[in-house]
């Protein structure tokens, strides 16, 4: 796929996030029901709706490829992929959702051949879009408009590390950074993590719990596009369509990868 082509879809699906983002900010501000899905995680008319919305917009645009999207994936409707396929998470972060943060985002990325192409992510609660493609790179469009962003190196003072607001394991965290200077530890919730590193805001996110390929695919289509790195803990890059669709472990850097 082309530049241009590339900038196209992402131009198509900006829209379609910001469609999505209106819907859930309209649920956001109401007084809406939390249910519990099977696994125990919550589950919301905001997800459900907006995922609706995503899939229909996505059809629209009438491109070959199939949608794994989490809501549907929970119900059991899981198209066959191969070389191109969409992962949607119509609400990442639910539970910041329900404790009212602002901190949920609209994930929409296209994966090609086991890497993420392009992406969108959309906070819309704090009016915070990322978006960027593989030939294109990456930018942000915020209250102060539209620019490109780029990943850091990490400073001399050492690593500005986030951590999940919702998830965070602390003991595991010492380990794996342990041996290296950690400036400041910040937690964050949803993919906006991977997009904080995209912005050169931070350095390091590492996870060690369980995530689902539709939580990061268009946090990593971000991060990069603006140069940085998701890695495996044996220093491969993450890969996507894989069986089931859960992730190992995995570290989200900047310029510089972490092993």
């Amino acid at each position: 796929m082309q530049a241009s082509e590339q900038a196209t879809l992402v131009a198509a699906i900006v829209e379609i996030a910001r469609q999505a983002g209106d819907l859930i900010l309209d649920i956001y501000h109401s007084d809406f029901e939390v249910r519990g899905k099977e696994d125990a995680s919550p589950v919301t008319a905001a997800d459900e709706q907006a995922e609706a919305l995503i899939l229909q917009g996505l059809n629209a645009l009438a491109t070959p490829y199939p949608i794994i999207a989490e809501e549907a994936y929970a119900a059991g409707k899981v198209p066959a992929v191969d070389d191109c396929f969409w992962l949607v998470d119509p609400l990442d972060g639910t539970r910041e959702f329900v404790n009212r943060n602002g901190e949920f985002t609209v994930n929409i990325a296209l994966i090609k051949q086991g890497k993420p192409l392009l992406g969108v992510v959309l906070a819309p609660a704090l009016n915070q879009l990322y978006a960027g493609s593989r030939d294109n790179g990456a930018f942000i469009e915020d209250d102060q408009g539209r620019r490109a962003i780029k990943a850091r190196r990490p400073a001399q003072v050492g690593l500005d590390v986030l951590a999940s607001r919702s998830h965070g394991d602390t003991a595991a965290l010492d380990e794996l950074l342990k041996g290296r200077t950690v400036h400041s530890l910040i937690n964050a919730g949803s993919s906006l993590k991977l997009c904080l590193i995209a912005a050169g805001q931070a350095d390091v996110y590492p996870r060690q719990g369980r995530t689902m390929e539709w939580d990061i695919a268009a946090g990593d289509a971000v991060l990069r596009a603006a140069g940085g790195h998701v890695q495996v803990f044996d220093g491969s890059p993450l890969r996507y369509g894989k069986a089931g669709f859960e992730n190992p472990h995995f570290v989200a850097s900047g310029a510089e990868a972490f092993f």
